[in-house]
């Protein structure tokens, strides 16, 4: 939380907070998720084989009713760090296992291109079958300090409230509607595919269209 993003972070949660609801924040910097080797042991058991915290971020997003992904610009991608965690997610993508939660990202640059990598953040929120209320990017314009920084900051808070007061309404977003159901046709029939090396997701998907 002491770099640029955490700052544009704070702001958001402070708008969360102010709500009323509940935050944890969990930082990659300080945790251990190790990149995917391609092992296939989680989609025959549903828990990876890995021995670090992954497991850990995975029962909190399942439990959670809502979550924020923040990352600075790494090359107009995320960090390293958060491109391992999304490998990691590839169970919970082939199952869409956060359905009906919601999600908010956080970007910060050096220089600009903020909405490239929004997007990128966007499109992870909607493979895992969750709902995106939006995302708030900037460039900075020194250490934890933004152009246009009042507006910049009024704009984060309103997204976490945008967040909270979309979990509390059960919003629709239908823009994305489209996407996921696209997505999930494709993923059941990819699980249907592989369902031979695939037992976990297959059980998953048969109990979900019972």
């Amino acid at each position: 939380m002491q770099g640029n993003t955490g700052r544009l972070l704070e702001e958001v949660l402070a708008g969360i907070k102010a709500f009323g609801a509940e935050t944890e924040v969990l930082s990659l910097k300080d945790l251990n998720v190790q990149p995917c080797v391609a092992c296939d042991v989680c989609h025959k058991t549903g828990v990876c084989n890995i021995k670090d915290d992954y497991e850990i971020i995975k029962d909190k997003l399942l439990a959670c009713d809502g979550f924020i992904l923040a990352s600075p610009n790494y090359i107009f991608s995320v960090t390293a760090q958060m491109k391992a965690l999304f490998d990691r997610c590839n169970g919970l993508i082939h199952c869409m296992a956060l359905e009906g939660k919601y999600a908010a990202m956080v970007e910060t640059s050096g220089g600009g291109e903020d909405e490239e990598v929004l997007a990128y953040m966007n499109r992870f929120v909607n493979t895992l079958g969750a709902n995106s209320v939006g995302g708030i990017g900037s460039p900075i314009a020194g250490v934890r300090t933004f152009p246009n920084e009042e507006n910049l900051f009024a704009n984060a808070r309103s997204l976490g409230q945008e967040l909270c007061q979309s979990i509390k309404d059960k919003r629709v977003y239908a823009d994305q509607g489209g996407f996921r159901e696209e997505f999930k046709l494709r993923m059941s029939g990819l699980v249907d595919v592989m369902q031979e090396y695939w037992p976990f997701e297959r059980e998953y998907w048969a109990n979900k269209r019972k």
